[in-house]
């Protein structure tokens, strides 16, 4: 089961991530908006791989091996590198960039998810192996070189006429400034007192040179 419902549950992680990152800052909103788009970008290097190295998959390959607890894929759906494993180590390394203190869990799950499609029988432990690294690889430098642009877009959408776009990209943290507390009786009484010198009110020669 863990072999797919793993992929649902960190699409779940990425709505979630959107989600608390609409309060957050234009930085937060960027890497929760990339992270998907780094895990898409992991899956399309992984598939242009899989390609270009025609290694049949061992459910078809391996005489006398178990008969496989899922479907073996077709001839043609090649075995090397493992897309779920591509997958799941660009989500997991997406999300932990963007969501601190979750690669305690993304981690695990990618890891789980590269195991389960080695037992159920449709890839070799190097296929899953490459494929976490190369999904990693890729998830990390998409989220680093796009985050300065798309953090610009976030800043742009925030301050859009629209209220549907700022609905999405979030209003962000509200600065709100210090108040200013009232002086209390006895710390105006330790303030210095004004007094405005008039004529009138001087007595001696040196106070009417002062005013004047």
């Amino acid at each position: 089961m863990w072999t797919e419902l793993g992929l649902l549950l960190f699409g779940v992680l990425f709505l979630v991530g959107w989600w608390r990152s609409r309060e957050g800052s234009s930085r937060a909103m960027a890497l929760a908006l990339l992270a998907p788009v780094a895990t898409g970008f992991g899956y399309v290097v992984s598939e242009a791989a899989k390609s270009l190295v025609d290694e049949e998959r061992p459910c078809r390959a391996v005489a006398g091996a178990p008969v496989s607890l899922v479907a073996c894929p077709p001839h043609g759906d090649w075995s090397f590198p493992s897309n779920h494993s591509a997958i799941a180590g660009a989500a997991a390394i997406a999300l932990a960039l963007s969501w601190r203190g979750i690669v305690w869990l993304t981690v695990p799950m990618a890891l789980l998810m590269a195991f389960s499609r080695v037992f159920v029988g449709v890839h070799y432990p190097h296929d899953v192996t490459v494929g976490l690294l190369l999904g990693a690889l890729v998830a990390f430098l998409v989220m680093r070189l796009a985050e300065q642009p798309v953090r610009a877009l976030v800043e742009t959408a925030r301050s859009s006429r629209s209220s549907a776009v700022v609905w999405c990209a979030g209003a962000g943290r509200v600065r709100t400034p210090p108040r200013t507390l009232p002086r209390t009786r006895a710390a105006q009484a330790r303030a210095p007192r004004r007094v405005l010198i008039t004529p009138g009110t001087c007595q001696d020669r040196r106070c009417h040179d002062f005013h004047r």
